[in-house]
């Protein structure tokens, strides 16, 4: 069976419905936007519509707050607050960097990319083994996915196709450049297939994704936080190499990726709350390297351990 089962969808007229209309000019802006603007001046565009978005958004800023607060009980809470608006500002810029990704040509988009070590990634590549790239919800993690490509080490990507067709289109065309390819989000058995044939596939464990194939470990602060045990799973199956990946911005405007380090030798893949609770610990040094750019808006801690106390109640 060929390692490209996900069917990439196709340019047809139906894309251009007068339903599709707004997502084709939405885009088309987007893309007009980012290609005629300077980076610098998007770089302000972006943390301006990051500070008009915590204007409006009530409910998102409580849970980023409620997130950092968890997480970091004796932070000061200026600290917290100045933290949620530097996420803010982040979150506003994932927009304009989502433009940069999908609508740069190459030869601009490399002037962003540091390659600051990826030595554990490029090494296993030679060696011909699959390797389980571990990232986070990095508010540019569109970005960071790209960087591996042009980098020349690019992987297979988790993709949850949208459910109108032509953001599908620009979606998957955006997502899939400089060598990069998709996985359906649920075709597990294709996952292991790609890492078994020696290739890279990129893999998020950082979210709470509910209590389906999780268990409840320390994150942070949280003793018992609601952690996928997908890691395990593809890493058990498939006996490939896994290496903590990231890609984040620096004062510079430029974007530092590493993949540096290989963690399989000590990995308790046999033990699913082991092993969830020892990548943790990797995902929480990867946040920290610029926990203004993850993703605090989710609400990481909302699944409890005890099924009869409420969801989200540490939210309320």
């Amino acid at each position: 069976m060929s390692k490209d089962k996900l069917t990439p969808p196709e340019f047809s007229l139906s894309l251009l419905h007068p339903k599709n209309w707004g997502v084709w000019l939405g885009f088309g802006l987007l893309a007009l936007v980012v290609n005629i603007l300077p980076y610098r001046i998007l770089l302000s565009l972006g943390r301006k519509l990051g500070q008009i978005g915590m204007r409006y958004g009530a409910k998102r800023v409580h849970v980023a707050t409620r997130n950092i607060e968890l997480s970091f009980p004796d932070k000061p809470q200026q600290e917290i607050q100045h933290l949620v608006e530097e996420n803010f500002k982040n979150t506003g810029m994932a927009l304009i960097e989502t433009g940069i990704t999908w609508f740069w040509p190459t030869w601009r988009f490399k002037t962003l990319i540091v390659d600051k070590d990826t030595h554990a990634m490029r090494e296993k590549s030679k060696q011909g083994q699959g390797v389980l790239l571990c990232c986070v919800h990095a508010l540019n993690l569109e970005i960071t996915a790209r960087a591996f490509g042009v980098l020349g080490i690019g992987g297979y990507g988790v993709f949850r196709p949208h459910n109108n067709p032509a953001y599908n289109f620009i979606q998957y065309w955006g997502r899939t450049h400089n060598g990069n390819k998709l996985i359906d989000r649920k075709d597990v058995k294709q996952m292991i297939r790609v890492l078994r044939d020696g290739e890279r596939l990129f893999y998020l464990p950082d979210h709470d994704y509910g209590r389906n194939k999780s268990v409840f470990v320390p994150f942070f602060a949280i003793e018992d936080a609601c952690t996928t045990t997908g890691t395990s799973i593809l890493a058990y199956t498939s006996k490939c190499a896994i290496i903590p990946g990231s890609g984040f911005r620096n004062s510079d405007g430029k974007y530092e990726i590493m993949a540096d380090k290989c963690i399989e030798a000590d990995y308790p893949q046999k033990d699913e709350v082991a092993a969830a609770a020892y990548m943790n610990k990797y995902v929480e040094e990867l946040i920290l390297r610029a926990p203004e750019q993850w993703m605090w808006l989710h609400k990481r801690y909302k699944t409890m351990q005890d099924e009869n106390v409420e969801k989200g109640i540490r939210y309320k």
